[in-house]
């Protein structure tokens, strides 16, 4: 396994750490649970699901630094309620933060991420080297 080291904080790699099925690399938990990642691989991407429901786009903070992708979320809610003889104050909090360390061929500059129903997906472009060249014929010269 490879592992990176960032600000005192070790991150396995993602193209290593994809088949494990407990993959917990480089996250810290402010709040309940971690979100579940589905991480896939075609010929032309890496397509990451993370099920984050509830939220809002603008909760997110989505950065990419030095071939690690950080993906963290807060949310804080307050409700408050007087009547006659009583106030109700309501409070949560919820957050995390995950960091994933990229592999090489991965396109960092376009790298792109939505949010809808609950899920944030993320299409992690691989490099034009990296894509699978076609099959050529070579001919033996007379």
């Amino acid at each position: 396994m490879s592992i990176v080291r960032r600000n005192n904080l070790l991150f396995p790699s993602l193209m290593n750490e994809m088949f494990r099925p407990d993959w917990f690399g480089g996250m810290e938990n402010f709040g309940n649970t971690l979100p579940a990642v589905n991480i896939k691989e075609n010929e032309r991407n890496f397509e990451l699901e993370i099920a984050i429901p509830g939220q809002k786009k603008e909760d997110f903070n989505i950065e990419v630094d030095n071939n690690v992708l950080t993906i963290s979320m807060e949310h804080k809610k307050e409700d408050e309620v007087k009547e006659d003889n009583y106030t109700r104050r309501e409070f949560s909090y919820s957050a995390f933060k995950r960091a994933f360390t990229l592999p090489e061929t991965v396109n960092e500059d376009k790298i792109n991420a939505s949010y809808t129903d609950g899920i944030l997906r993320f299409t992690l472009p691989k490099k034009e080297e990296a894509l699978p060249k076609p099959k050529r014929l070579i001919e033996i010269e007379k």
